[in-house]
């Protein structure tokens, strides 16, 4: 058999890539390999997926430094392939790669949507209700399975800033959808309100829920976590009800 793909799966593997990048921002490298052959494609069998990304901006100006999917046994329709598209005609389940870099989880802290979700937050401190904005978030792995954040939150009513920094260790939920951030152990420093904290400790598990690298019709479910120094590997499931792939 031959080692380059058939003009079916060629097709198959530009419609695909081109819908994947048409749902991120940014994509500095996108590889769909699918495997099959003519007679199996026109029965709608597809054997294999291999999606293969690098540096890909999802929503929330969450960079991936690296993503790897694999779906085996892939029901089509086979007329959907004359254009162009792949259209699954029943649910099917993959695994998944993800690895995120400090500098990927600094980004999105530090991104527009991140920060005005924190400013929008109306917090207790020292009794009085006031508005707090972050002037800047720095995230680090430093390794033995922790995050570490260190912040300068500004109380916007009075003017004071306040520095917020805490370890913890990240935890995939039971369902694999959310991060949780277990065995918080809060920095020496100042008297601040855990409220502070509290608001910086669940923004951090809100930017590591797997829910923001789901693209349409695929969904992952985390499940393994691991913290490495300098970055954070997702293991997944892949949920597959559709494919993206090009628009005629």
């Amino acid at each position: 058999m031959a080692e380059s793909p058939g003009l079916g799966e060629q097709a198959l593997n530009k419609a695909a890539e081109v819908g994947l990048s048409s749902q991120l921002d940014e994509v500095e490298n996108l590889d769909v390999d699918i495997k099959t052959d003519p007679l199996k494609l026109v029965q709608g069998q597809i054997d294999t997926v291999s999606i293969e990304g690098e540096g890909l901006v999802m929503q929330k100006d969450l960079r991936v430094e690296e993503m790897d999917m694999q779906i085996q046994s892939v029901a089509i329709n086979p007329l959907s392939v004359a254009f162009g598209k792949i259209e699954l005609t029943k649910p099917t389940v993959g695994s998944a790669r993800v690895v995120l870099t400090e500098a990927d989880i600094n980004r999105a802290f530090n991104s527009d949507y991140v920060r005005s979700q924190l400013q929008n937050q109306k917090i207790q401190v020292n009794g009085q209700t006031t508005t707090i904005n972050p002037q800047n978030v720095d995230f680090h792995l430093p390794g033995e399975g922790k995050v570490a954040v260190n912040a300068n939150i500004l109380l916007v009513e009075t003017g004071e800033t306040h520095q917020v920094a805490f370890e913890a260790v990240p935890r995939a939920s039971a369902n694999g959808k959310t991060v949780s951030l277990e065995n918080v152990e809060y920095g020496k420093g100042e008297e601040i309100s855990p409220e502070i904290t509290k608001a910086l400790v669940d923004q951090t598990s809100e930017l590591l829920n797997l829910s923001n690298f789901d693209l349409e019709g695929m969904a992952l479910q985390v499940n393994s976590l691991k913290v490495e120094p300098g970055k954070l590997i997702l293991q997944a499931q892949a949920h597959v009800e559709q494919i993206p792939s090009a628009e005629n």
